[in-house]
């Protein structure tokens, strides 16, 4: 018989703490958790290529105490395998009375209503009865699972069992029932092995339901007796610092939900093993909290190139990039630089690294024979021609082979290819990479189509982000998941304020107020943005998504029809 689980009397007093705490902040704990221990027996493996279940077994238990048992015979209304008869001991005669599935399934699906279910090897059980669930037309209600197989791989060495079977798991637990291939005893068995891994867990610092479906053996005790650092954190889209006992920044982090990001580094949600180790060094954790989650990322890179945390691989170093440059000078040229210049110069990039500038610049050169050295000229040059020029790779302007007329016209045809059209560079590769096919020499073809990939990305990134850097402001909004409208203030490609529209308050007072309390930007030189490029590529990416809303742009906000972007898929996507 089933007992009815207390209930509260209608006029006791609730806490305020225990009327604001949430699942995802405490868990549940273990004792309080109504499990429905599940087995069946079947025709076969599955239930997609016919297989029947014979027998229905369900054992329903809290605090370790039994609530309830469930069994039935099943009719498969098909033939029992005869091996299947001798392992579980139905015969086809047993099952000729009982009730087909159509009838088994409603019954058991009320008696585990409102139940965690768990099964050894649950994939396999909740899979079939799921099966004829939508056999039957019938919602499946959303029942939260434990596979206690899965448990026992992270915590029964092979030294305890030579495999993770019931019935080898029953005698390492000691279970009062041995499993015998019918539903009801192998479920109470499975009551015992449950019991078994959770009392092993506790020690481990297991206590709640949320810890124990993402145990994972990889996150330590120590780990998980640090979840203290987590309370009193927001539960609100931001940014989260470890810092040690020196208050040093180990590692910087964003979530929508900061509290409940923080608290899954303490459990097994968290397994990478360099977070493992940072945990264990933190004493502390920070948090600040932003309007929006936009806001949360932008913050998130802003911090970590100003900490540099030891544990983040990425952002740290912003400033470690290269550009392309076209000079200005009579004779210009392309060289790599590491800043941008209020020179009025052309610029491609930023690349992440010099080694992929050089392949950039590698293609340009391929297709423009401007000269490559570094020499000063002035208008009249008058020295020795180079090797380039006599390989016909440079228009050689240092001996007077060239008038200035003809290299400027070069020089522009260039700097039309860096600023709006690639289609030179594009063309050129293209036909070098299918000669060098053609003619069997795949490695060299490779090095030109990595040439080309570099070039492409550079000219494409180098447009998006200079088409949002021209624009004083642009103010966009979003509705978010909640219904609340996001607004956002972009100004010359960085975020100068972020909010969210109070439910019933003037929208366009509120967008206004926003305005005027932004942060003030001043434009960098040249076409990059006043902030790095990864945030901007990142407030691009929101301002482009399809629900965005745009109030205002003050400037331009183009990219050429012909530009880079168009050739994206096919310079990266070939291959010699």
């Amino acid at each position: 018989m089933s007992q009815a689980a207390p209930t509260a009397s209608p006029g006791a007093p609730t806490s305020r703490w225990e009327s604001q705490r949430s699942f995802d902040e405490l868990g549940r704990p273990l004792r309080d958790v109504t499990f429905c221990v599940v087995d069946l027996e079947t025709t076969g493996g599955s239930a997609a290529a016919g297989s029947m279940i014979t027998e229905i077994g369900a054992v329903k238990v809290r605090g370790g105490e039994v609530l309830g048992e469930f069994q039935t015979l099943v009719n498969p209304q098909t033939q029992i395998p005869a091996f299947i008869a001798v392992l579980t001991g139905i015969s086809n005669s047993m099952v000729a009375d009982a009730p087909p599935i159509e009838s088994a399934l409603p019954a058991f699906l009320e008696f585990a209503a409102g139940t965690v279910l768990v099964a050894h090897n649950a994939p396999f059980d909740v899979g079939f009865l799921r099966h004829f669930a939508e056999v039957q037309g019938r919602p499946w209600p959303a029942f939260e699972v434990v596979d206690t197989v899965r448990l026992a791989r992270r915590v029964v060495t092979r030294d305890e069992a030579p495999n993770h079977k019931l019935s080898s798991l029953a005698r390492v637990f000691h279970s009062a029932t041995t499993p015998n291939h019918r539903a009801l005893a192998d479920a109470r068995a499975t009551v015992d092995v449950l019991h078994g891994l959770m009392e092993r867990l506790g020690a481990l610092g297991v206590h709640t339901l949320e810890e124990l479906q993402t145990f994972s053996s990889r996150v330590s005790t120590a780990q998980r007796r640090k979840r203290h650092l987590a309370d009193g954190l927001p539960h609100s889209p931001g940014v989260y610092l470890f810092k040690d006992d020196r208050s040093r920044v180990l590692y910087i982090g964003t979530s929508r939900d900061v509290r409940t990001r923080v608290r899954s580094y303490f459990t097994a949600s968290e397994t990478r093993s360099r977070m493992g180790e940072m945990v264990g060094l933190a004493s502390s954790v920070q948090a600040i909290e932003c309007a929006t989650p936009l806001e949360a990322e932008v913050r998130e890179l802003r911090l970590i190139a100003e900490h540099k945390p030891s544990y983040n691989r990425r952002s740290r170093f912003p400033e470690k990039v290269t550009f392309v440059k076209l000079t200005r000078e009579p004779w210009p040229r392309l060289s790599l630089v590491k800043r941008v210049l209020d020179d009025d110069a052309d610029y491609l990039g930023p690349f992440g690294s010099r080694k992929l500038a050089e392949k950039c610049l590698a293609a340009l050169h391929d297709t423009f024979p401007v000269r490559q050295c570094s020499d000063k000229f002035g208008l009249h040059p008058a020295r020795s021609a180079c090797v380039l020029a006599e390989l016909g790779r440079c228009l050689s302007p240092c001996d007077g082979s060239v008038d200035s007329d003809t290299y400027a016209a070069v020089v522009r045809q260039l700097r039309e290819t860096l600023l709006r059209r690639p289609d030179d560079v594009v063309e050129i590769v293209n036909q070098r990479m299918a000669a060098l096919a053609a003619d069997e020499r795949y490695e060299e073809a490779g090095v030109h189509r990595d040439r080309l990939a570099a070039f492409v990305r550079a000219a494409a990134r180098t447009q998006r982000l200079s088409s949002l850097t021209r624009c004083s402001e642009v103010v966009a909004a979003r509705r978010e998941d909640d219904g609340r409208w996001a607004v956002h203030v972009v100004r010359h490609g960085r975020l100068a304020a972020a909010g969210v529209i109070p439910p019933g308050a003037d929208a366009l007072a509120y967008v206004a107020a926003l305005r005027a309390s932004a942060e003030t930007v001043v434009p960098a030189p040249g076409p990059v943005p006043a902030a790095t490029a990864e945030e901007t590529e990142r407030l691009l990416r929101w301002l482009e998504s399809p629900t965005v809303r745009l109030i205002d742009v003050e400037g331009e906000w183009t990219c050429p029809v012909q530009g880079a972007s168009r050739h994206l898929d096919g310079a990266l996507g070939s291959r010699p």
